[in-house]
């Protein structure tokens, strides 16, 4: 998943995106810094067998693509390789492009942002696994590899406190559609300007799921403020949330399972620069364990540290490698 400039995964504003990253490509990746990091191998890395490689890790700027980016550059580092972190780039197209020119050599990437915003498809495929096919298989003429996904799946819901849950008892989009059908004064909606307008957004939303929301009822705003309104006042019933945001725990709230399968699947994956692979075919060995474990829950478990509380990414991505075994501190 991704945003590109007003947004957070840049499923939309693709255009903007684009005009970004012309401009990054005219004068190339800024410059990263080495990961000075003493880590050893773990359960993974043994015999460190990129030992006398020099390998870029990238990412894409917001906090739990950084945490995932910062994850592949500790195991790299731990197996032995240079390691230069290209991570925090602006928007999404431009660490796409960073993969495909080998300006960088890995990055969690997601299956839903590949498949409809890089290679321009309509309609998102509702099996995970045959979505991550699907991407993998195009991508391979692009020169980019993908490794298996993880179960994390940061993806679009509506989410409601649970203090007003309590009342409704709502636990699908299909309760909520229902709600809106027996009820329309009650649903109201707090959305961002491009969810209200976008095809895969509200409008195809309402349609696949017939919501009956009248327009006064939807309340358009930043994201941020979104999770708050829904926290804590009565404004927004329910708002867009994206499935995976330490938010939604931290602030004691209910998602909606998407039981009609109407939004893309957003698994994250290792995108890898198919040169790099092909010299480093270990990096499947090192990465498939982590992408193994990688799960929604965990991803709001992390991205609560870094938004909620504060914590740094790197610091973040390396006491859970740690604390899974994957590394060790030296």
């Amino acid at each position: 998943m991704m945003r590109v400039a007003v947004t957070r995964y840049g499923r939309g504003a693709a255009a903007l995106a684009l005009v970004v990253a012309a401009g990054l490509s005219g004068c190339g990746l800024k410059s990263g810094s080495p990961m000075a990091d003493d880590v050893l191998p773990g359960s993974v890395g043994r015999g460190q067998p990129l030992r006398g490689a020099s390998l870029t890790v990238t990412s894409k700027n917001f906090s739990e693509n950084l945490v995932l980016g910062h994850m592949i550059g500790l195991i790299f580092k731990a197996a032995g390789a240079e390691v230069l972190d290209r991570t925090n780039l602006p928007g999404s197209l431009s660490g796409r492009e960073a993969i495909i020119k080998g300006d960088a050599d890995a990055i969690y990437e997601y299956t839903g942002t590949a498949w409809i915003t890089y290679q321009g498809r309509q309609k998102p495929i509702a099996d995970p696994r045959k979505q991550w096919e699907a991407v993998r298989d195009v991508d391979v003429r692009n020169g980019v590899t993908w490794l298996p996904p993880s179960a994390l799946d940061n993806t679009y819901t509506l989410a409601i406190n649970k203090r007003n849950n309590a009342r409704y008892r709502l636990r699908t989009l299909s309760d909520v559609a229902e709600l809106s059908r027996r009820d329309p004064s009650a649903v109201t909606l707090c959305v961002e300007n491009e969810f209200a307008s976008r095809e895969d957004g509200l409008p195809g939303m309402r349609r696949a799921y017939g919501m009956d929301v009248p327009a006064a009822n939807i309340r358009k705003m930043d994201a941020g403020i979104i999770y708050t309104q829904v926290a804590k006042s009565g404004s927004c019933l329910l708002g867009e949330v994206y499935t995976t945001d330490g938010r939604i725990e931290a602030m004691d709230l209910d998602t909606m399972e998407d039981d009609r399968h109407f939004f893309p699947n957003y698994n994250a994956a290792p995108a890898l620069h198919s040169a790099t692979f092909e010299k480093y075919p270990v990096i499947a060995e090192l990465l498939d364990p982590l992408s193994a474990r990688l799960n929604t829950p965990v991803a709001r478990e992390l991205n609560a540290r870094v938004d909620v509380a504060g914590e740094d990414p790197h610091e973040v991505a390396k006491e859970w490698l740690v604390r899974e075994g994957f590394i060790r501190e030296g």
